[in-house]
């Protein structure tokens, strides 16, 4: 078994997220919709990995923008606001299964409220779609995180475009959309070999802290959460690289397993400071730099946006390989979807 290697389709993977790709233009409407309403605040609205993934595009958006608040908030707190719950606030809520117990009652709670909402999940018929003014689904996917992203993006960005004068980047992002699962793709094809030495380095860890800052925090966050804790019941911590050297960096010595998420743009230089520390003092991490993929197809201004992703795709490689050579099945549960919580 553990000799066993992982085949990667390219094309099946490409045409795992044509749907999505496919909806760029209806999600393209939604947003410009939301604008021709004279909405002036937008929330993003998820958990777990929605979070994280909106957590991104509000990241960008708030960074190139004026005038428009955007924020992404856990489905239990938007229950607990009150004023700003008005016909001038739009929701967007995200969940893959369209089952996300908080996020359906949240959906549900907003149907009292003027704001208009958007879901963008799996299935139109799913119990979050039954509570949404307009439900954008992807379909059957294996890729329900890229595929979110892709429709959500378009959503927020198309809604900039209209609003905020300084949101000049829509056509290039809409191209590179559009090209996004092949550089997607790319980037998990170069990183197999890699992925795989890592991976076989790391199977007998008991615990590993996970390292990246600004929009890569994200990726930090779902690797370590949603790869490492949900489908391998590996302890693992998501560590944010602004904070590193305000405790964590304590607890490092050459025999702690690191992983170094290096994104482009702002943030990188926290991010470099904490590689230059482990190269001083530990011999080295294990890093992971957005600059060594090609990201064909994706527009120069648009790569610190995707990056994150792209990562996320090379990510999945080496915990595609630890679950087999610990002979544990990603799919492996202990809870969720088992009991009551």
């Amino acid at each position: 078994m553990t000799n066993k290697q992982i085949d990667f389709d390219s094309t099946s993977f490409i045409n795992d997220l044509h749907t999505s790709v496919n909806l760029i233009p209806q999600a393209e409407e939604a947003g410009s919709s939301l604008a021709s309403r004279e909405i002036k605040r937008l929330y993003l609205v998820g958990c777990g990995a929605p979070y994280y993934m909106f957590r991104v595009i509000a990241y960008w958006a708030n960074l190139m923008t004026d005038g428009i608040e955007i924020n992404n908030l856990y489905p239990t707190e938007l229950l607990q606001l009150k004023d700003t719950l008005n016909e001038k606030t739009a929701v967007i809520f995200g969940s893959h299964s369209g089952k996300t117990s908080e996020t359906v009652q949240a959906a549900k709670f907003l149907q009292s409220k003027p704001c208009p909402s958007i879901a963008v999940t799996e299935f139109s018929d799913s119990p979050l779609a039954k509570h949404i003014q307009e439900v954008l689904a992807y379909s059957t996917t294996k890729q329900g995180y890229f595929s979110s992203y892709i429709i959500a993006q378009m959503v927020v960005s198309a809604f900039l475009q209209k609003t905020a004068k300084d949101w000049r980047i829509h056509e290039d992002l809409k191209i590179s959309l559009s090209n996004f699962p092949a550089a997607l793709a790319d980037a998990k094809e170069k990183s197999m070999t890699t992925a795989f030495s890592h991976a076989a380095d790391l199977q007998d860890e008991k615990i590993l802290y996970i390292i990246g800052t600004g929009p890569m925090y994200s990726t930090a966050y779902v690797f370590a959460v949603c790869f490492l804790m949900e489908m391998q019941h590996l302890h693992a911590h998501p560590v944010n690289a602004k904070d590193f050297f305000h405790g964590p960096f304590e607890i490092v010595d050459a025999s702690t397993p690191l992983i170094l998420l290096l994104g482009e743009g702002t943030n990188r230089t926290e991010a470099e400071r904490v590689r230059q520390f482990c190269n001083r003092h530990t011999g080295g991490c294990i890093t992971y730099d957005v600059k060594e993929f090609a990201m064909p197809g994706i527009h120069p201004e648009i790569r610190p946006m995707v990056a994150p992703f792209i990562l996320d795709a090379a990510l999945t490689n080496l915990v595609e390989r630890l679950a087999i050579l610990r002979g544990h099945p990603m799919d492996t549960r202990r809870y969720m979807g088992k009991v009551d919580y």
